[in-house]
Order: structure tokens, then C-alpha cells, then sequence
């Protein structure tokens, strides 16, 4: 067995060299670090060694080379090794004492830093490890311990390529480094997770002060379940809580394998949490500057604005064709809108009708929006680009049934609309974003069936979204609306009825609109589920809106059967501006089902008589909403 330094052997050394032995500030199963004063210079230094020494002169020779080329990374976020050098049998590596604390010392003095501190503490460590991985070099043993922190908050990384693996003297040990560099990268990604853990929490993870330990124990090595609990010094934002239980989540596929994706979502929250349009924000307002929203669907509508034939065009004929484009519909609302709030508090509110906002902007303005507009694709390939028309189709099948289901006297192109931007946050990823939006996607998949995780779930929207952009897609979409000048009340509408919350009964139009249009993205997010589980899907969505809007299980089936496209095919798509209501509904076996269980079955309530007019108070059928 291959001699090594623990504590018994540790407690009598009182000196390594020129070094005094101040105290001995961790050890882990693969590495030391002391704190020890320099007696030829005369300063405090930290000394890092691998736990276990080079079994060969081969082996040492190979350890500080690769140190040595480890220690010309230069990076802000990794420490600057002051000498790395060879103390027989030992070999070490020195750092000045005066670039900080480490985080254990931090914890024991301070106790647990508040979760935006710890962000941005780990946030700082991925940036120097993801410039170490890219360079081909691994930490290969992070701890608290090994991460410093100055008196301004700047983090640095300690120990890169110290705790080496130890391999058979007759190896190739170049051979044996590549091998293991990938492997010990991600690693040091998971081994960031449960630094981050520690910070939060306050106390070790899985009660064990060595996170290689811990790493071994948790699942699928081990059968230990990392994840932040409920009783946390400070609370966790929601956003922050999937970034660090994605980090360590039982299912190795799940986890951040690059420290760069890492660095990016908890930059992400960071940023977003410090200013409201930081972060992903900001780059989303910076691809659209120069990309544009949407990219337009149709190359009918900018010839028909360049030539003369526009102004022949009723203003109902204008927008029918406006509203087949969303990039257009979106470009309309934003510029009407924008024009509205310049003239102030007095301007008459948000306006979301076409026909309206292009008599304000008038043929000129409807021609300068649809100029502005980027062709398609825009910047996406062709694999983004087929992706991307089905996720716009799968949104105006969501306003089609909202125009089904909306109550008498509303409009259908102003439910559609804001159908339409309640998906404005998934439409802007998908097209300016489109990896994210697949890796958030990915993170939504229930992982395999397994003996310790008999019913797997996969992350919801918006989690997988926290973990991958730091930010939900609702709060992207309402930053862009924002930024575009639309009015509070559109923005309440575009807020989604969270799954997890009660329905409560709708108070005034807004609040009818908004619950009409969560509903039926809903319902089309559960003809996504798989068939065995698509009408167990549908009918509870239509239980949780039942009573607030006055529907039962046959309104939302006739809805749903007026798609085209068959037996709810995902294909053909009908002309939002003429509503479903207006098309011939095919019969489907989900028809057939509602009228089946209408029969034997008074387990929905029938829509009470009201249901089919206006509410009181409410808007005249078909009468301009703005």
C-alpha cells in the first residue's frame, strides 16, 4: 500500500522543508491543504499536496509536469501558484495566504452567506474551471476549502491538477491523463453543485466534510438523494433551488456537464435577480435588436406591402392577413403600443386588435412593419426551423380553442392575440435560443424507470427553465412586453394560471380572458402527453376552470374536435382570423368519448345557462377590446 499522510502521521510534523506547519485547514481522500509560513520569506502561504505521494520517480516527474503546465493558466478566477516544487517524497504546490479566506473558514466565521453571495461566490468558480477544462486541465478534488475568497467577494480556485490520479507505475501516463480529463471535468462541475449546496445550507452535505465522499454516496453510484431542503438559513429562490438540485440530481444525464452551461444559468439568475432586465434578458433584448422578434411565415405579406395592391385591401382583409403572421401580429401590437405610450397616461390603454392598430398606424405603418420584419429563417438552421413551426403551430391551435371556448360577446381575434402572447416567452427561446430551448425541453423527460426511482418525473417548464437560463419563459415574454410598452393589464393576461394554484372565479373581463386562454394552452399541452394519459389530461384541466368559467367536459371537447387535422392530428392549421367556432368539426374519438361519459357519468357540472352570454358588465359581442 502506497505510504500516506493522515493525521496520525500528520499531528508530530511541525515542519516541511522551509515551511513551518500552521495548522491544517482540510483533508480530503485525495488531497491536504495547510496553512504554513515561509521562513525564507517570511509570509503565510498555502501549501496543497496530494493526500497520496507519487508511487514512482516516473509518477512524480509526470505530477509536476502536469502541475507545472496547470499553473500557467492564467485566469482572474484561478489562483496564481506562487512555486510548485518537490519536498521528498512529497510533492506540493504553494499559494500566497493573502488571496483570501476559504470558503469553510467564511462558513465558521459568518455562518451561511446569503443565497446571492453563494451565486455569485460558484458563479465565479465555474468561469476559472470552465477555462481550466477548455485548456484540457481538471481540479479533480473541489471542496469548500479549495475555494478562496478575497475582501471584495472575488472567488478564486485553488489546487488545479494537485490531486492527481494515482496510476501503476508501468502506465503512459499521458495516455492515462486524456483519458480521465473528461470524466474528472464533470466531476468538478457536480463537485461545484455541492459546494453551492454547503453554502446554502450551512452545515456539510450528507453531514461528510469531503465532497469526494459525498460523491461517492449519492445516486446512481451511491443511494443518497442531494437536494436542498426546506430548512435553509435564508430563503432559496425557486429559480436558484432547481439550478442546485439540477447540479446534483440523481440522474447523471440531468446534471450540468459542461461548468460553462453551469456558469450560464446561475450567471443568468444572478443578473436577473440584481437588475430586472439583466441576464438573459439582456442578451434576448440584444439578438432581438439585431434579429428581430419573429421572423416572418409568409412572403404574400411583404410583396402585398410593397406594392399597390394594399390599398385596395379592406381593413378586415388587412388584418385577417396580418394576423396569419405572427411575427407581424407582434410587430403591429408592438409599434401601435410603443406610439400609444408616447403620447402618455392619456393615449386610451393598450390596443389589441389589428384591424385598430393598423387604422392608427395607417398603410404606410402597416408597410414599414412588415419591411422591418426578418425573413425566414432567420438564423436558425433547418433542424431549429422545422422545430419552430411546430411549436407557432402548436400555439395557434391553443388560440383556436381559445376562440371556441371564450364567452359570448368577447372577441376572437383579441382572445387569440393574447393566446398568442402567453406564449410569447416560449416563441422568443425557441427562436433566439434554440439549444436552450432543446436542453429545457430534454430536462422536461422523465428519466428511465429504475429500482430506486420506480416513478420518475421529469423537471417542469419552468424549473427546467431556471436551470438552463436562470429565468422562467414567462418572465422573458412579460420583460419583452414591457419593453415593448404594453400596459399592465395585458401583461396580467399574459400570465399563465399556475398549475400547482386553485382556480378561483374570474372578477371582470381581464381576469375571464386570462383563465379562457391559460385553459386552452393547457388543454393543448395535454394532447402532447402520451394517448393512455391524454384524456385523464384534458379532463383535468376542464375540472380545475370548470366553475370559474362556466364549462363542462363537452364545450371543451367540441373545441378541441373543430381542429382540422383528424383524430386531433398536429398538421393542418385553421385561419385564426375566422375562429373555430366558424369551421366544420370532424369527428374525433375524443368527441365520442365526452358524449359517452355525458351519458353514463354526472361527474362535470353542466355549464349553467349564463355561460353563453356576456358576464355583466361585460364588453358588446365583438366589440373592439384595447
Amino acid at each position: 500500500m502506497s505510504e500516506t499522510i493522515n493525521n496520525s502521521s500528520a499531528a508530530p510534523m511541525r515542519r516541511f522543508g522551509r515551511f513551518e506547519l500552521r495548522a491544517l485547514l482540510h483533508k480530503s481522500q485525495r488531497s491536504m491543504l495547510w496553512l504554513v509560513f515561509d521562513t525564507h520569506h517570511g509570509q503565510e502561504m498555502l501549501l496543497m499536496m496530494p493526500r497520496e505521494k507519487p508511487n514512482s520517480e516516473s509518477a512524480m516527474l509526470h505530477w509536476l509536469k502536469t502541475a507545472d503546465a496547470a499553473s500557467r493558466i492564467h485566469h482572474p478566477n484561478l489562483a496564481h501558484v506562487v512555486e510548485s516544487g518537490r519536498i521528498d517524497p512529497w510533492p506540493y504546490v504553494a499559494y500566497d495566504r493573502a488571496l483570501g479566506e476559504t470558503l469553510e473558514e467564511r462558513i465558521a466565521k459568518a455562518g451561511a452567506p446569503l443565497p446571492l453571495d453563494a451565486a455569485v461566490w460558484a458563479a465565479q468558480a465555474l468561469e476559472g474551471l470552465a477555462f481550466a477544462h477548455e485548456a484540457g486541465h481538471a481540479h479533480r478534488d473541489i471542496q469548500a476549502a479549495h475555494i478562496v475568497v478575497d475582501g471584495s467577494n472575488h472567488v478564486r480556485v485553488l489546487g488545479l491538477e494537485v490531486a492527481q490520479e494515482i496510476v501503476p507505475a508501468s502506465a503512459d501516463f499521458n495516455a492515462a491523463t486524456r483519458r480521465v480529463v473528461r470524466e474528472a471535468a464533470e466531476e468538478d462541475v457536480v463537485g461545484i453543485g455541492l459546494v453551492l449546496h454547503r453554502l446554502l445550507t450551512g452545515k456539510p452535505v450528507l453531514d461528510e466534510p469531503d465532497l469526494q465522499l459525498v460523491l461517492h454516496r449519492m445516486q446512481p453510484q451511491g443511494h443518497e438523494l442531494v437536494r436542498l431542503g426546506w430548512e435553509t438559513p435564508y430563503p432559496i429562490p425557486e429559480p436558484l433551488r432547481a439550478i442546485v438540485n439540477r447540479a446534483t440530481d440523481r440522474q447523471t444525464r440531468q446534471r450540468y456537464h459542461l461548468a460553462r452551461s453551469f456558469w450560464r444559468a446561475l450567471d443568468g439568475w444572478r443578473q436577473a435577480a440584481e437588475q430586472d432586465d439583466g441576464g438573459p434578458i439582456a442578451l434576448l433584448k440584444d439578438k432581438m435588436q439585431r434579429f428581430g422578434h419573429l421572423p416572418s411565415t409568409t412572403s404574400r405579406l411583404v410583396t402585398t406591402a410593397m406594392s399597390s395592391s394594399l390599398e385596395a385591401q379592406h381593413g378586415s382583409q388587412l388584418a385577417a392577413m396580418a394576423l396569419k403572421d405572427m411575427a407581424l401580429s407582434l410587430e403591429l401590437l408592438r409599434r401601435v403600443n410603443n406610439a400609444l405610450r408616447q403620447q402618455g397616461p392619456t393615449s386610451g390603454g393598450t390596443v389589441l386588435n389589428l384591424q385598430r392598430a393598423i387604422a392608427m398606424l395607417g398603410l404606410n405603418g402597416l408597410e414599414e412593419a412588415a419591411r422591418a420584419i426578418k425573413p425566414w429563417p432567420g438564423p436558425m438552421n433547418d433542424g431549429q426551423a422545422a422545430f419552430m413551426q411546430s411549436v407557432m403551430r402548436r400555439v395557434q391551435r391553443a388560440g383556436q380553442v381559445a376562440q371556441a371556448l371564450r364567452p359570448a360577446g368577447y372577441d376572437a381575434e383579441v382572445v387569440y392575440l393574447i393566446t398568442l402572447m402567453q406564449n410569447l416567452g416560449r416563441l422568443l427561446v425557441q427562436y433566439h435560443f434554440p439549444d436552450d430551448a432543446q436542453q429545457i425541453r430534454q430536462l422536461q423527460v422523465a428519466p428511465e424507470v429504475s429500482e430506486d426511482n420506480p416513478n420518475p418525473r421529469g423537471m417542469t417548464e419552468q424549473s427546467a427553465a431556471y436551470a438552463v437560463l436562470g429565468c422562467d419563459l414567462e418572465s422573458l415574454g412579460l420583460a419583452v412586453a414591457k419593453y415593448w410598452g404594453l400596459g399592465d393589464e395585458l401583461q396580467h393576461m399574459m400570465r399563465r394560471q399556475p398549475q400547482e394554484a386553485p382556480v378561483r372565479h374570474a372578477d371582470g373581463d381581464t381576469e375571464v380572458l386570462r383563465l379562457t386562454c391559460s385553459l386552452a394552452n393547457e388543454l393543448i399541452d395535454a394532447l402532447g402527453v402520451p394517448e393512455r394519459k391524454r384524456q385523464t389530461a384534458i379532463e383535468l384541466a376542464t375540472r380545475r376552470y370548470a366553475r370559474a368559467l362556466g364549462l363542462g367536459l363537452r364545450e371543451v371537447y367540441d373545441a378541441l374536435g373543430a381542429l382540422q387535422g383528424g383524430d386531433l392530428g398536429l398538421e393542418a392549421v385553421t385561419d385564426p382570423a375566422v375562429g373555430v367556432a366558424a369551421t366544420v368539426a370532424p369527428r374525433s374519438r375524443l368527441r365520442e368519448r365526452a358524449e359517452s361519459a355525458s351519458s353514463t357519468s354526472p361527474a362535470m357540472p353542466a355549464p349553467p345557462a349564463s355561460a353563453a352570454s356576456a358576464p355583466a358588465g361585460g364588453p358588446a359581442p365583438d366589440k373592439d377590446r384595447s
